[in-house]
């Protein structure tokens, strides 16, 4: 059966393996998948992005399903109204943060989360055997114009209006030239912040710093945030459901850390509760979900794996050390604009400022990196590591724990030809010392 689905949707470099006839032929399956109903249809900046939402409507409607036109919004808003809305399901149109020349779908089920990987798997059989619909009516296409206000709405309903806007709070927005340009800045005026931006035009190319938020290239937006005066600043992904945080400071904060400051006062509000996280985020969030009688569940690296057991396990909370946090009292998926809000809304119940929040929290040293690599390479690596180290968790990738201080996880990337390398330690210099000793590993079995 052909492997279509990575770690996140299905994606490819448009007009090499993610051509026109593909999409037909995959968005068929898709029909062929939901059998009937209304789909909601949405689409991030990328410049194929339109092209391919043609030949999506155009494959759903012969098919004989209804198509609805949700036009460009980040992903979390396309997820968020298809459940909000009462939609069959959704598809949204992006390569998340993968580089311009790529694009992808993601498809998402009427609960406005991701599928399963079960139905992935279903889906590719279907595209295997080309078992489509042969409709005796065609479907029809309409736009669908309440998606962006029923996201917003959403959001506001979650948070205390009054305490953040009494705080009169400066924010800083990089939108990454990408989808939530059209919802994050909005959210925060209605919320009566005083917004700062960079990055706000939507272009396919991500000519301002790319279409992932990385440390290393969101300078710009630690200078605007000390040259502001602001309370924090955050960068978002291409597609919007990823978000990086900057302190007031100017330093920029792991993905894991927000996620950490944010659990723990969901959990304060919420107690008794679950959080899911990845395999790969550090072990601190055990540390702090005790206090408040809450327990974490761990998955194997992948928002839908997250998000699918927080919708089995009706939990509260789920994150990724990447920046993608999952609020489940509002969707149980990756939101930039829900994560920006609840940043609001903590800050507006504390006296002290984000830098002060974060140092609070038990120290956290965790980093990652990434090296050039084909999966068939990647699997070799893994298999020589387990010999050195056979008692390692193999569940996804290699999970490495050297002591009860320091652990490494070394796996394949799930979208791109890279292998990524994780880790976390007791201190800095320890970290740096660890992942140094793994690249090099690493190197050299593929050398």
């Amino acid at each position: 059966m052909k492997k279509l689905f990575g770690t996140n949707g299905v994606r490819g470099v448009f007009s090499e393996d993610f051509t026109l006839e593909f999409v037909n032929d995959l968005v068929m399956s898709l029909a062929a998948y939901f059998k009937q109903g209304k789909i909601l249809v949405g689409y991030d900046g990328r410049h194929s992005s339109p092209i391919v939402a043609k030949v999506v409507s155009s494959a759903l409607n012969y098919s004989g399903l209804d198509c609805y036109m949700a036009g460009l919004v980040p992903t979390p808003c396309l997820e968020y109204a298809t459940k909000k809305l009462g939609y069959d399901g959704g598809l949204m149109i992006t390569a998340s943060h993968n580089p311009p020349q790529y694009n992808g779908i993601k498809p998402v089920a009427s609960d406005g989360v991701e599928i399963s990987r079960e139905d992935e798997r279903k889906i590719e059989q279907i595209f295997d055997e080309k078992n489509w619909i042969k409709a005796s009516t065609f479907g029809k296409s309409f736009e669908e114009t309440n998606v962006i206000s029923t996201y917003i709405d959403g959001i506001i309903s979650l948070i205390d209006i009054d305490s953040i806007k009494a705080k009169k709070f400066k924010v800083c927005l990089d939108l990454g030239n990408g989808a939530q340009a059209v919802t994050a800045k909005k959210l925060c005026e209605n919320l009566g912040c005083d917004v700062h931006t960079i990055n706000e035009e939507i272009n396919g190319d991500f000519p301002g710093r790319g279409s992932e938020p990385t440390p290393q290239n969101l300078d710009e937006l630690s200078k605007l945030v000390v040259d502001t005066n602001s309370n924090f600043g955050i960068a978002f992904d291409g597609d919007g459901d990823r978000s990086i945080f900057c302190d007031e400071t100017g330093k920029i904060l792991t993905g894991d850390s927000s996620a950490l400051l944010l659990c723990d006062y969901l959990l304060q509000q919420y107690p008794n509760s679950q959080v899911v996280t990845c395999l790969n985020s550090g072990n601190i969030i055990e540390n702090i979900v005790e206090k408040t009688n809450s327990h974490v569940v761990r998955t194997k690296v992948g928002s839908v794996e997250v998000s699918r057991r927080m919708v089995n396990d009706d939990a509260l909370v789920g994150y990724e050390e990447n920046g993608g946090f999952m609020f489940g009292n509002h969707n149980h998926v990756r939101d930039g604009a829900m994560t920006l809000a609840l940043m609001l809304d903590l800050l507006s119940k504390s006296q002290l400022d984000l830098s002060q929040n974060i140092k609070n929290l038990p120290p956290s040293f965790t980093t990652k990196t990434k090296i050039e690599c084909s999966l068939e390479k990647s699997k070799i690596v893994i298999s020589e590591l387990l010999k050195e180290f056979p008692d390692s968790n193999t569940s996804d990738g290699i999970k490495i724990q050297v002591d009860k201080d320091n652990w490494v996880m070394i796996r394949p990337s799930g979208t791109e030809p890279i292998i990524r390398i994780y880790g976390e330690s007791n201190s800095q210099q320890n970290l740096d010392s660890l992942i140094s000793n793994f690249v090099e590993k690493t190197k050299s079995i593929l050398a």
